[in-house]
């Protein structure tokens, strides 16, 4: 399960069944998912779990349809606001569950007031003379709100006009299109900062029928003094791979990752994160300060590429590490220079088995962008470091397949899905993701030897993992592939009765034919429901020193599909044709 984790209460108490027991005539009635108490915001639940397949199973006195031959059920049921409860029951078996819907988004408090956490900023803030400051508050439609900063009372107006946008999650429950805002008002006034200087924590005045409240905002806002001692802060990123992103949280979307070394000048903070120059933001906690550290801009003149086992590098010699971006296609690769002024006049990129040229082309006033055609339109991977100033990209060369075995020489990472303490999701009798996850792993190993590969595996037991040490084995390993092996799961506005089939996720384009591919051989070979290939930002999918996909194989949540998914005979089939498309897949890919 990459996308959901269910809290621990519905976790709680449930012991591990045989990854093969499905569930028979005298199991006891049971419900592995929500647990009782369990908090949402969506308009319904569903209820995942199991009874005595030759007994009615009742919610709310309605007997619950669609049940699969074992006995297993997930229906889905509306939620009213506050607290909803289901009684459950099968013969002389009841059981109770109240689930409370909560309304989305801040809350407003029960007398006169603003909404918790919903006045702006929340943390400290810096700005540079000349940026937008918007200041914000969430209370009562129809009140009128003022906010005061450093001697100047601004009037903060309703934004009525403004649609909210569900979670990114709502892309694979098909519920991503913009939804009406209900409840409190979104109060909000920008102003540009001119002078700088500290100008305090914004003061919130709120009234409405003849009564009046007031609040101070948690943060202060600061405007920069360009012209000050000291006024060019420069950090230096001290990560192996420092995350940058949109925006000043990890709500923001990811950017080129930075590589160690990189310098940038900040011009902005919002708690502990800093806005750089070339317009990223990163966590503080990623960088360190330059003592003295002039405008980091650089110069750069002659590039130039050297071949190296399995790899080429190409090398770009600057003044300072500058940050960098990069865009994959199909058939080009382009870097992105940033804070840099070409002075090129002379390159030289050897015509070899992978590049076919290098064009390039400033971006005034202080970038330049290099393109790298490539003699093959699939990419197999791609690092980037700096050696002191110099910035290192290697581009990796297709692997070197046989036509009779093309697995043979590759090594591919196998990576089971969560494991230990992390079950993941759980199957109408209590099965663990997890466990299918590895049993599904250890076939497709053994599958994949016999074609010739070599086979990483992530965990070969029920060992504990961090999400993040599994894409650091990846980048450490470098193999040919990396696939990781996931059941799937739903959240709670989904339709786990009707929802089945198997789902492939992406990131980098290097990865797409290769998901792509997978998800179509699967389904076509095996008579499986689709449920889709989607990019999406997981940590198993960003690593691009190889292609690296997840595999969703089928829903722990369907009553049927989970049949399917736990029974030995078809997980023997799922790991052989899926071995059959990595083959296949290498085979075309090498041969293009």
């Amino acid at each position: 399960m990459a996308q959901w984790v269910w809290g621990a209460a519905a976790l709680a108490g449930l012991g591990t069944l045989g990854i093969n027991t499905v569930a028979r005539a005298e199991a006891p009635l049971q419900v592995v998912y929500p647990p009782d108490g369990h908090q949402t915001t969506a308009a319904q639940i569903f209820f995942i779990g199991t009874g005595a397949a030759d007994q009615p199973v009742l919610l709310n006195g309605e007997p619950i349809e669609g049940r699969s031959p074992s006995g297993n059920f997930a229906p889905s049921r509306p939620l009213k606001l506050g607290p909803n409860t289901f009684t459950l029951t099968q013969g002389d078996q009841t059981l109770t569950i109240t689930v409370n819907r909560v309304a989305p988004g801040p809350s407003l408090p029960d007398t006169l007031g603003f909404a918790e956490g919903s006045l702006v900023p929340a943390v400290d803030m810096t700005r540079q003379p000349g940026d937008w400051v918007c200041l914000g508050a969430v209370a009562p439609a129809n009140a009128t709100v003022t906010a005061s900063l450093a001697g100047q009372t601004y009037s903060l107006l309703p934004q009525g006009d403004r649609t909210d946008l569900p979670p990114n999650s709502a892309v694979l429950t098909d519920q991503a299109g913009p939804i009406a805002t209900t409840g409190p008002s979104h109060y909000e006034s920008c102003f540009m900062a001119s002078a700088p200087g500290n100008l305090g924590q914004p003061t919130y005045r709120l009234t409405q029928g003849g009564a009046t409240v007031t609040a101070q905002a948690p943060g202060a806002v600061s405007i920069l003094d360009p012209s000050a001692p000291n006024a060019i802060a420069v950090v230096e990123v001290t990560a192996a791979a420092g995350v940058a992103r949109t925006g000043p949280s990890t709500d923001y979307s990811r950017l080129t990752p930075l590589p160690q070394g990189t310098r940038a000048r900040v011009t902005g903070r919002e708690g502990d994160w800093l806005r750089l120059d070339y317009g990223g933001w990163i966590r503080a906690s990623e960088t360190q300060a330059v003592a003295g550290g002039s405008l980091p801009r650089s110069l750069i003149r002659g590039v130039t590429s050297r071949q190296i086992p399995g790899w080429t590098e190409l090398y770009f010699p600057l003044q300072v590490p500058v940050p960098v971006s990069v865009q994959q296609d199909t058939d080009t690769f382009t870097l992105t220079l940033y804070n840099t002024v070409p002075q090129t006049d002379t390159i030289s990129v050897t015509d070899d088995a992978l590049i076919e040229r290098l064009d390039w082309n400033p971006v005034l006033p202080d970038q330049v962008q290099y393109r790298i055609h490539l003699k093959t339109h699939q990419q197999w991977g791609y690092k980037l470091r700096y050696e002191g100033t110099t910035l290192v990209l290697s581009l990796r060369h297709p692997p070197a397949v046989q036509a009779s075995r093309p697995l043979a020489g590759t090594t591919i990472l196998v990576d089971p899905g969560h494991g230990g303490d992390e079950p993941g999701a759980r199957g109408p009798n209590g099965t663990p993701e997890k466990d299918v996850n590895l049993q599904v792993s250890l076939l497709l190993k053994a599958a994949l030897e016999a074609r010739g590969a070599t086979v990483i595996m992530t965990r070969t037991d029920d060992s504990t993992l961090g999400v993040n040490d599994r894409p650091a084995q990846i980048n450490q390993v470098e193999p040919t592939l990396a696939i990781s092996i996931h059941h799937n799961a739903l959240p709670d506005s989904g339709d786990a009765q009707n929802t089945a089939g198997i789902g492939t996720f992406w990131f980098n384009t290097q990865s797409h034919s290769l998901a792509q591919f997978l998800h179509d051989y699967l389904v076509t070979q095996l008579h499986r429901p689709s449920y889709g290939v989607f990019w999406n930002n997981l940590a198993l999918t960003r690593p691009h020193v190889a292609p690296s996909v997840l595999l969703e194989l089928g829903f722990m949540t369907n009553p049927t599909e989970f049949e399917w998914v736990t029974n030995p005979q078809e997980q023997a089939k799922l790991a052989e044709t899926l071995a059959e498309g990595v083959e296949l897949w290498v085979q075309q890919a090498v041969g293009e």
